[in-house]
């Protein structure tokens, strides 16, 4: 009996990771179509060449700042994951993939930084 609610609830958890990836993959690709259609309104406005710098820059401070929240909640993902699978080998990759991750997130928040 203790058994079959083990397995329930890490089904559950699996469940919930894998919607929690899919929702950071939605928020990436929104911010993505969100980029590319205000790069494409600004490429048909012709504003002067400062506007575009300008209207390029804001577009990708946004697009950064939909990569970061996305990276963000697919870390969420793969902490429940391992949760869910805590052998040593799961602990291991969810570690680097965290690491690979912070770095990412931490140069591009950076870059979101600078381009303010």
């Amino acid at each position: 009996m203790i058994r079959k609610a083990g397995i329930g609830l890490r089904e559950i958890l699996e469940n919930i990771s894998s919607v929690i990836g899919l929702t950071a993959m939605a928020i990436i690709i929104w911010g993505v179509v969100v980029a590319v259609s205000g790069f494409l309104k600004n490429e048909i406005a012709r504003n002067t060449p400062e506007d575009n710098f300008k209207t390029r820059k804001e577009i990708r401070q946004n697009l950064g700042g939909y990569l970061l929240l996305g990276l963000e909640v697919l870390i969420a993902a793969d902490i429940i994951e391992t949760v869910a699978n805590p052998t040593t080998q799961e602990v291991l990759i969810l570690a680097s993939i965290v690491v690979m991750r912070t770095f990412i997130s931490y140069f591009l928040d950076k870059e979101i930084k600078e381009l303010k």
